[in-house]
This record gives structure tokens, C-alpha cells and sequence, in this order.
């Protein structure tokens, strides 16, 4: 599959998706408090998606049952949504999410602490993975490669103490959820796919406080660290432009 170069006007239908996205996420930010349910922050979001007039990006894609995905503590990535998963103090949920409008896709994700009472060390793990992310971000311009845009993450996080997940990665998006090219959390600077203007990716790096290896349970969907530890996720939707990178989910 080639890389998709968007026109300026693609790209501000993108920002709309982007936008319907945050919206989305920053309307979830309330309901994450000790004793609701995953189940409840996914009808939290599915109503606000429905209200501003989206489609869920998620919800059918390879037979994925939500419209969220809420990971929490040590599981890494693509939660599912459950009455049972009751959120308790002290926890971490990484909550993605992605809408369609006008045939475009957005997508991004947060991950928040629960309760007032955070351990510095889970802190400093929500921390350090933001402020990588902030870091690829900053590497986004023509001529620049993906390698620059995995080195800067994986600096920021392996000077910390964290590990980067190898086993998933970030993506191009754009009238498909998943499109080329694959955006690494980890590379060498100088190597991999150069930039263009016009291409949009999804930048979201994923970090544990163990080692990076992780597993899938039984479900088919929920990735786990394997060694138990906590997992953190934060995800940008980013144009590449002539002045730089254009954040769409900001």
C-alpha cells in the first residue's frame, strides 16, 4: 500500500475528525474516578460521539465490539470495555479512541490516573510517555525520517528508566483507519521512511515501567505487559506541513 499525500483540504476535514476526537476524550476525563466501570466511560463516549455527529472508528473494525479501547494498569493496549472492570485509586486506564466525519479518520489516546492519590512512580510513567510523545511530534517536518520521529520517543523514554513497546506501533491515517507508513516508538535517526508535506500519521507511543515485551490474552484483543508491570499510552493524529508538524488532535 503506497503513502497517501492529503491536500490541505483533506487535511482540514482530518482536523474536524481530530478535533470531534479530543472532544470526545476530554468529555471522558470526569468519569474516570474510583468505582465506575470501563463499561461506563464506553457510554460516556459513544453518547458524546453520537452527539457531535461522528461515527466511531472502532466499533466493527475487524470485529472490535466498542467504541473505546480502556486499558488499564498493566495491560498495554486494546481493552475492552466491561461492567466488570471496576476502576479503583491508584489505577492507570489508557483510553483510545477514533471517529470518522465526512469519510476522515481521527485518532488519539490519553492515558489518566484515578484519584487524587498517584504514586510518583505512575506519575512519572504518564509523564515520561506524553513528553516522548511531545518529542516525535517535535521531529515531524518534510525531509525528516520516521527513524528521527522513533529515536526522539525512545530517547526520552529509555532515559527515564521505561522500555518502548516493540510489538505495536503507530500509523498513517486518512480515509482508513490504518494506512502506510507504520510510525515505530524506536529507530535510528537518519533511517526509515522520509516525510513529506501532505502525509498524516498517527504518532502513539506505548511504555512500560518493566521490559517492552508483551503479550495478547485470550480475548483476542487486550495486550499486557508480560512481566505485570504498568502501561501508558498517549496518542497525536499529526499532519506533516511546510512549517512543520500540525497537531489534529490537539
Amino acid at each position: 500500500m503506497a503513502i497517501i499525500i492529503k491536500t490541505p483540504q483533506e487535511i482540514e476535514k482530518m482536523r474536524r475528525s481530530g478535533q470531534a476526537v479530543r472532544a470526545v476524550l476530554e468529555h471522558l476525563r470526569p468519569f474516570v474516578v474510583a468505582g465506575a466501570t470501563t463499561r461506563d466511560l464506553e457510554d460516556a463516549a459513544a453518547a458524546k460521539i453520537k452527539e457531535i455527529g461522528a461515527r466511531p472508528a472502532f466499533q466493527g473494525y475487524r470485529g472490535y465490539p466498542c467504541v473505546l479501547c480502556t486499558s488499564v494498569n498493566e495491560e498495554v493496549v486494546h481493552g475492552i470495555p466491561s461492567e466488570k472492570r471496576v476502576l479503583r485509586d491508584g489505577d492507570v486506564v489508557s483510553i483510545d479512541t477514533g471517529v470518522i466525519i465526512d469519510g476522515f479518520y481521527g485518532d488519539s489516546a490519553m492515558s489518566v490516573a484515578v484519584g487524587s492519590k498517584v504514586d510518583p512512580k505512575t506519575q512519572k510513567l504518564l509523564d515520561v510517555t506524553e513528553a516522548s510523545l511531545l518529542a516525535g511530534i517535535e521531529m515531524v517536518r518534510p525531509g525528516a525520517t520516521l527513524g528521527d520521529v522513533g529515536a526522539a520517543v525512545q530517547d526520552v523514554v529509555e532515559a527515564a528508566g521505561f522500555s518502548v513497546v516493540r510489538d505495536f506501533v503507530g500509523h498513517g491515517i486518512g480515509t482508513r483507519l490504518h494506512e502506510d507508513p507504520q510510525v515505530p516508538n524506536y529507530g535510528t535517526r537518519g533511517k526509515g521512511q522520509k516525510l513529506r508535506e501532505g502525509i498524516v500519521i498517527c504518532i502513539e507511543p506505548m511504555v512500560n515501567a518493566g521490559k517492552p515485551e508483551v503479550q495478547v490474552l485470550r480475548d483476542g484483543w487486550t495486550a499486557v505487559t508480560q512481566d505485570g508491570s504498568l502501561s501508558a499510552h498517549f496518542e497525536h493524529t499529526v499532519a506533516v506541513t511546510a512549517d512543520g508538524a500540525m497537531i489534529l488532535t490537539q
